[in-house]
């Protein structure tokens, strides 16, 4: 799916070695062995099929082979664990820039972790951390995202609620050039990481972008559920939501954007 001149492109990255396999259990999986076993900073895989791809909560993800792009980066950040959810938003930002120049379609970000058109889900992101006392030895990052489903959506149980870009932009979108698209903003984005004014810009770039700020919504938790208006994202990544008579803090759970 890449050819000599996107490896050229990607050689001037830290993404420079792209292992694009057929299909593989999980990406995510894959590549947490691949981290454990010593492979560096920078190392992705990308499968055509996932037998076992998994998001947020361990929830299945499923996708004809073909359909998407499904990719994992290896990161090795010098970041403390409460800086940790910036990877998250940069791969997201790095997402939607790459849909924005290579499909001509606007994506937005959904708290915490969703690429959205309006209410339907684009893609999604899911980062896997080993830690080593307080600090993280390695993280890997998951996208999965919709890219050429043929209308394939339509008429199916997810057609309310996902859409994929081939639908958006009219016509197919080379997943190759995608992929090539996300890594090489990634690259500028990740590095932008290397002190506290980057991350700042990013974390402040991730919240002008993220769709659920000033949207009602309910947030369901583990042992509780609650409504209110996000009021902002904080710089730990953690959703501040207005519940009338206090602003409450949620670092973890589902967001549902309320009409």
């Amino acid at each position: 799916m890449l050819d000599g001149g996107a490896r050229a492109q990607l050689a001037t990255t830290r993404f420079g070695d792209v292992r694009w396999v057929p299909s593989i259990d999980s990406t995510n999986r894959h590549l947490l062995r691949e981290a454990r076993a010593g492979a560096a900073e920078g190392t992705v895989v990308v499968a055509d099929h996932q037998g076992s791809g998994r998001g947020r909560l361990d929830r299945a993800w499923v996708a004809p082979a073909g359909s998407s792009l499904l990719v994992s980066v290896l990161l090795r950040p010098d970041l403390p664990v409460e800086r940790l959810h910036l990877l998250t938003s940069i791969v997201a930002l790095a997402a939607a820039d790459a849909c924005a120049s290579e499909a001509g379609v606007e994506i937005g970000l959904k708290w915490p972790n969703d690429l959205v058109v309006g209410s339907r889900k684009v893609g999604g992101i899911l980062a896997e951390t080993q830690l080593e006392g307080s600090r993280a030895r390695a993280v890997v990052v998951g996208l999965g995202l919709n890219v050429n489903w043929e209308g394939r959506l339509e008429g199916s149980e997810l057609a309310g609620s996902a859409v994929a870009l081939d639908d958006l932009a009219g016509h197919e979108v080379d997943r190759g050039r995608l992929l090539v698209a996300l890594l090489t903003t990634l690259e500028d984005r990740y590095r932008a990481l290397a002190d506290r004014a980057g991350q700042l810009a990013q974390a402040a770039e991730y919240r002008r972008r993220c769709t659920s700020v000033g949207r009602a919504v309910r947030v369901e938790l583990a042992d509780e559920t609650f409504a209110g208006t996000v009021a902002d994202v904080d710089d730990e990544g953690h959703l501040l939501v207005d519940v009338g008579m206090c602003l409450r803090t949620v670092t973890a759970g589902d967001l549902v954007h309320l009409r």
